[in-house]
């Protein structure tokens, strides 16, 4: 097997989620506990750091592993989804997984993983923990799927668990309200261990409280933390600002199990994209006309998206945009500014939404532009169209930057 039929095999064996949507969803956690139990359960190997939440998640989980790899930690870092190459998802100090470790993973499990039907998501994380485990890292930071309770990564036992927010998101599987979904959420909340919640309402909050007092687990807020300073940092956009306030009550938690973990603070935080290779917040590619790519998708992401184009200097705007079928697109489409030059386009996903389908709901919104069935065709018309002193916004879709994000790799 070479290492793309690997990831062949691995994306077409089960579907996976991010690419397919709610026909890949598998709410239940007993092949995740069954495969751990295959490998040994690599997880006790190691110290980890749970991080969960509806937005924010991956910029606090990159943010803390840059602190830690400053701070002399050999450090695991998971997330997902990835934008350009698998091997983003399973990183040590900032270093992806090699191919010859991916291949051997597969190898080494096929025919446990096969007659299994182990997802996608689910043999992902097994991989990490296990690679995480044998390269003996000193902590690893471990990023949600989705939700929390029925996750494939709710088998740690962390050191501390992070809720970065609520927001609606995938709603179809973690309920219709703020409620609702701060359950599924405080299901990586544990015994004795720790929990920081980074912003919640009242509502959210007492679903917080609750939970954590059942456990025993103490109940941080970084509302509450009146030592905060913002520091400078390589992730731009003020969103970030209440990301670093999390991240730097975190710091304050962990600092007394960890050595230099506060002294190394501004300098993780100056260097997140250098120590992780983080790609797609706020990101500023080196282009003739200013050029910005976000991957805040949902109500709440694209809320913030738009009070800092706000902020933004440009003669006109022009704004690349897709989505995928199960988002509310009516919602996050009244969001858009109606002044912008639309380019709606479709990413190389089976859950993708179709480009036209877009335009057509958007223009009923007063949202007028042109249409392409490719990220790549949509941003040359706003390259052709755009003037020095636009801007041009890439967004709407995680899967729409990693498309654009591939045109600059080429």
């Amino acid at each position: 097997m070479t290492y793309k039929e690997c990831l062949d095999w691995m994306f077409s064996q089960l579907p996976m989620y991010q690419r397919q949507g709610e026909s890949a969803y598998k709410a239940d956690l007993s092949a995740t506990e069954a495969l751990m139990e295959h490998l040994k359960e690599p997880y006790r190997g190691f110290k980890s750091i749970h991080i969960g939440g509806t937005n924010g998640k991956g910029s606090v989980s990159h943010m803390m592993a840059s602190i830690f790899q400053a701070a002399g930690y050999k450090t695991g870092l998971y997330t997902s989804p990835h934008l350009l190459d698998f091997r983003e998802r399973i990183k040590i100090n900032g270093v992806d997984i090699p191919e010859e470790n991916v291949l051997e993973f597969i190898e080494s499990n096929f025919d446990y993983l096969k007659d299994n039907k182990l997802s996608f998501f689910e043999m992902t994380v097994g991989m990490a923990f296990d690679y995480f485990n044998k390269q003996k890292v000193d902590i690893a930071i471990i990023e949600v799927g989705m939700g929390g309770r029925l996750d494939s990564t709710n088998v740690i036992s962390p050191e501390l668990s992070i809720i970065t927010n609520i927001s609606l998101d995938h709603t179809q599987f973690l309920g219709n309200t703020k409620s609702a979904i701060a359950k599924e959420k405080a299901g990586i909340i544990k015994k004795n261990v720790p929990i920081l919640i980074g912003k919640a309402g009242e509502k959210e909050l007492s679903v917080f409280k609750s939970s954590s007092s059942k456990l025993s687990a103490s109940l941080h807020l970084a509302q509450e933390f009146h030592e905060f300073q913002y520091l400078e940092s390589d992730l731009k956009g003020f969103y970030q600002i209440e990301n670093q306030r999390t991240v730097q009550m975190a710091v304050n938690i962990l600092d007394v199990s960890f050595k230099n973990l506060k002294l190394s603070m501004q300098d993780g935080l100056q260097n997140v994209i250098q120590n992780t290779g983080l790609l797609g917040r706020w990101q500023r590619m080196n282009t003739e006309i200013k050029t910005v790519c976000d991957t805040g998708h949902n109500v709440a992401g694209v809320q913030t998206i738009i009070r800092q184009l706000i902020k933004e200097d440009y003669e006109k705007l022009h704004i690349v945009w897709g989505s995928v079928k199960d988002k509310e697109i009516e919602s996050i489409l009244k969001l858009l500014p109606i002044h912008a030059e639309y380019y709606f386009c479709q990413a190389n996903i089976p859950r993708a939404l179709d480009a036209h389908s877009l335009a057509a709901k958007a223009h009923s919104l007063g949202l007028n532009g042109n249409t392409s069935t490719s990220v790549k065709a949509a941003y040359k018309m706003a390259l052709k169209k755009a003037k020095k002193g636009d801007v041009i916004f890439v967004g709407g879709s995680t899967f729409i930057v990693a498309d654009f994000l591939q045109i600059f790799e080429a």
